[in-house]
This record gives structure tokens, C-alpha cells and sequence, in this order.
């Protein structure tokens, strides 16, 4: 569901608000493959297991209407397009990474989340925006913005 098309809620949480649009299992798998560096459409109907072509360019193009993709158009006849990451889409970045890090601890895995400078295994953390300093995940909250 695009953000602007969001059901009306009593509380504004941002988590549902991310839900409505990115909330679903393909689109996750898509933002998966775009920062693993794929970009066609060919590519992701290979790597994402089960999607339907309808399913995948209609997951395109909500991703792009959301501002989370850009189109690059390499070829004219026939149209072909490469799918990029916008500065909106990389910051999705901390949440699959934070997923693939959870899968990795609790489910059966083929893939694993390393840094490319030094190659070594990688996990999210939460940090302090005023203190910049880190914060164990025993102590983060969700609460009332104010």
C-alpha cells in the first residue's frame, strides 16, 4: 500500500506506517536483491522464489511511486529498465540487515551479513542520536513521541 493511500489510525506508529509500504514479503525480498546489487527485473524474477512477474512489476512500481527506487531506462526497443536504490531505499538498508541478522541466529540460512571492507560477519546496533554512543537492545523503547 503507497503511504499516501495509508488506512486513517488512532495512533500514529511508525512501525505500521513502514508496514503499509514495505510490509509484505516480496517487497523486502526486492530491497534484499537491490543492495546485494542487483537492478533488473530479469534478476529479480530469478532470485525472489515464487514471485509472479504481475507481482513483481506491480511491487516496482509501488516502490518507485514511495520514492524508494528511481527507473534508469537502458534500452528503448525493446524498453528495459534498471531499478536503483534511492538515499530513501538504502536507509531500508539497517532493517533488512536487521532481519537477515535475526534469521541468521534463529532460522536456517544459505547467506550471511559481513562487512565489504574487512569481510568479517556484521550485526545491526542501536546508537544514541544525541550521545552518539551505543545502546544494548535491552534497553530500547518504543513510546509516545513527544
Amino acid at each position: 500500500m503507497v503511504a499516501s493511500e495509508s488506512p486513517s489510525r488512532q495512533v500514529l506508529c511508525p512501525v505500521a506506517a513502514a508496514l503499509d509500504v514495505v510490509g509484505d514479503r516480496w517487497t523486502l525480498l526486492i530491497i534484499r536483491d537491490l543492495l546485494r546489487g542487483k537492478s533488473r527485473f530479469s534478476e529479480f524474477r530469478q532470485s525472489v522464489e515464487g514471485i509472479t512477474t504481475t507481482m513483481l512489476s506491480d511491487r516496482l512500481k509501488r516502490l518507485e511511486a514511495e520514492g524508494i527506487v528511481d527507473r534508469e531506462f537502458y534500452s528503448e526497443h525493446p524498453p528495459r529498465a534498471e531499478y536503483i536504490l534511492t538515499a530513501k531505499g538504502h536507509g531500508l538498508g539497517l532493517v533488512v540487515g536487521a532481519l537477515s541478522s535475526w534469521g541468521e541466529e534463529h532460522c536456517e540460512h544459505d547467506l550471511t551479513l559481513i562487512s565489504r571492507d574487512c569481510g568479517h560477519h556484521v550485526v545491526p546496533v542501536y546508537q544514541c542520536t544525541t550521545c552518539d554512543e551505543p545502546v544494548p537492545r535491552s534497553s530500547v523503547r518504543i513510546i509516545e513521541a513527544g
